[in-house]
């Protein structure tokens, strides 16, 4: 069970969870800078994401001083969902959104597992240090 599965339950968790896609989204927005791009997400956000597509190309268009994105959203492949402990070694993402330009040649992931990845390469020379000490060349 995906932890967007679990929140999406509770009030107050689903509008942090639409303040979370809504700020992931103006992110990638603000990297892509393009007039017109492609949004994907999990099945299971879909409802979270259309809710706050117009909010948040309204804030990247504030934020740059452009005019709003059209943002289409893929309605024909998704992210793949949330991890499960019934399928252990399947494709899964726990949430967060993947933009690209309509070409599909500048792309930004934005899921949680992305910036969870970013995060522990960044962390792996302190990790290693932990785990093995300071190596002496």
């Amino acid at each position: 069970m995906s932890f967007g599965f679990c929140f999406s339950r509770v009030p107050v968790v689903d509008v942090l969870v639409k303040n979370l896609l809504k700020d992931l989204i103006v992110q990638c927005l603000l990297r892509l800078k393009e007039p017109s791009v492609l949004l994907r997400c999990r099945k299971d956000d879909l409802q979270l994401v259309e809710h706050v597509l117009d909010s948040a190309a309204q804030e990247y268009a504030d934020k740059a001083n452009v005019d709003p994105p059209e943002i289409i959203v893929d309605n024909q492949v998704y992210l793949p969902p949330g991890p499960s402990h019934h399928n252990a070694h399947d494709m899964y993402c726990s949430g967060g959104v993947v933009l690209a330009s309509c070409d599909g040649k500048i792309v930004c992931e934005n899921t949680l597992d992305a910036r969870l990845d970013v995060v522990f390469r960044k962390k792996l020379p302190e990790i290693r240090k932990q785990l093995f000490g300071q190596v002496v060349a």
